[in-house]
């Protein structure tokens, strides 16, 4: 999967950074702090969805408390999410 850019993306984080992929993202300013990436995935990786009907989350926390992640088909389930709280 590629981080791609999307209508609504307000901040890109690792813009600078060579050993990271630029992450194109929205920055919702909320009391949580929530931040939003979107992916695109190839036509491989579609397929392998479509008939596995699973992803895998890899989040990084330099041995920190894991953070809450959600994952979701649509920028609108994100939006609905965060009004919820």
């Amino acid at each position: 999967m590629t981080p791609t850019k999307f209508e609504g993306q307000n901040v890109v984080f690792a813009e600078n950074q060579p050993e990271y992929l630029p992450l194109p993202a929205m920055h919702l300013q909320d009391q949580a702090g929530t931040i939003i990436t979107c992916w695109e995935m190839s036509e491989e990786e579609l397929q392998e969805v479509v008939k596995n009907k699973r992803i895998y989350l890899s989040v990084m926390t330099f041995n920190q408390p894991l953070q809450p992640v959600s994952v979701q088909a649509s920028l609108e389930g994100f939006i609905n999410l965060t009004s919820e709280g």
